[in-house]
């Protein structure tokens, strides 16, 4: 089976879960500048988790571009990451409701790192269903980004427990690491 079916759903899937981020987002009952001040910290947290459902998106795009298939198990480990993905506006919500707090950060972190977890057991599935020769085998590899994301996942979640704002730091430092495409997925999916 091609990859063409499975990205349109997965691209459905997403733009869902960024269209129910941004219907969190409350219009203010009162005009002026000043009534966005309640609302920055969801905004913040919104704006945070649009550009890690982006990047997870855009990574999603390239690793289907470069496979050549998919079979049972990449519809079902595809399944899994939409899972977690889905499960960002909730605590978006939640954080935008309880403000920055020790519990909000934990789920938030807890999700984050699910979310990649899942995109990594993607790319395996991935790669298991492709032959040596397809073009995500010849681009995949252990990547100092993912090492750093996972890292990094592990010391924000319990940091959160005693230093939410360090928590949140390190959640934009991963974001900003993974704003750099990958090289080996942009030269294969331009040779494409």
């Amino acid at each position: 089976m091609n990859t063409n079916r499975l990205n349109s759903f997965t691209d459905g899937v997403i733009a869902v879960i960024i269209t129910i981020m941004v219907l969190e987002l409350p219009v203010p009952k009162a005009p002026g500048l000043a009534a966005l001040e309640p609302l920055t910290v969801l905004f913040v947290v919104y704006a945070l988790s649009f550009v890690k459902v982006g990047i997870y998106w855009s990574q999603h795009h390239n690793m289907l571009q470069a496979a050549r298939r998919v079979n049972g198990a990449v519809l079902l480990t595809n399944l899994f990451f939409l899972f977690w993905l889905s499960l960002v506006p909730f605590v978006v919500r939640w954080v935008g409701e309880e403000g920055i707090t020790r519990d909000t950060i934990v789920a938030f972190g807890v999700i984050m790192l699910l979310c990649f977890l899942s995109s990594v057991l993607l790319r395996a599935a991935l790669l298991g269903a492709n032959d040596s020769d397809a073009p995500i085998v010849r681009a995949s590899g252990r990547s100092w980004k993912g090492i750093a994301t996972l890292i990094s996942y592990l010391l924000a979640i319990p940091f959160a427990f005693l230093w939410p704002w360090l928590s949140i730091t390190i959640f934009v430092a991963v974001a900003l690491i993974w704003l750099v495409p990958d090289k080996r997925f942009e030269r294969l999916v331009s040779d494409l």
